[in-house]
């Protein structure tokens, strides 16, 4: 593996982690602060494939269009760190729209440890439909007590 390449891995890394962090906190502060208009589409289930709420998709996915653009001509930082926000999108996506809310009825449900502990912390999240109240705000950083009450 060359240099350049093992540096970029850690700044898709960087990316993907920074992106948890900072979902976290948008989705505490602001989507369940000032733009909750938008975001409470998710907590309420409309009816339709779509929901207000998706627009914080495009986004985010915007953001990491443009990184990849910046930085693609010498595959530094910005496309690596693009990169990573991008990998997490479409993990987010798998777990979050697929695997636990089902809006697409490709999988099951969770059979790993891990993936039953995100799955409670989700609903745990969902079961207010306000504003105020919520808890778990994060997708892959899952509280202990999660895993905890999985095994009892």
């Amino acid at each position: 593996m060359t240099l350049k390449f093992t540096t970029g891995l850690l700044w898709l890394i960087v990316g993907f982690g920074l992106m948890e962090a900072f979902s976290w906190w948008i989705h505490k502060y602001i989507m369940h602060g000032i733009l909750w208009k938008i975001h409470k589409t998710h907590h309420q289930h409309g009816k339709g494939f779509f929901e207000l709420n998706d627009l914080f998709t495009l986004l985010f996915g915007g953001a990491a269009v443009v990184l990849i653009f910046l930085g693609v001509d010498e595959l530094d930082y910005r496309f690596w760190i693009g990169t990573g926000i991008s990998v997490y999108g479409m993990l987010y996506f798998f777990l979050h729209d697929v695997l636990i809310h089902k809006r697409l009825k490709w999988f099951g449900r969770p059979k790993s440890k891990y993936l039953k502990a995100i799955a409670k912390a989700h609903r745990d999240h969902h079961k207010t439909k306000e504003k105020n109240h919520a808890v778990s705000f994060g997708l892959f950083v899952v509280p202990r007590r999660y895993f905890k009450e999985e095994r009892e």
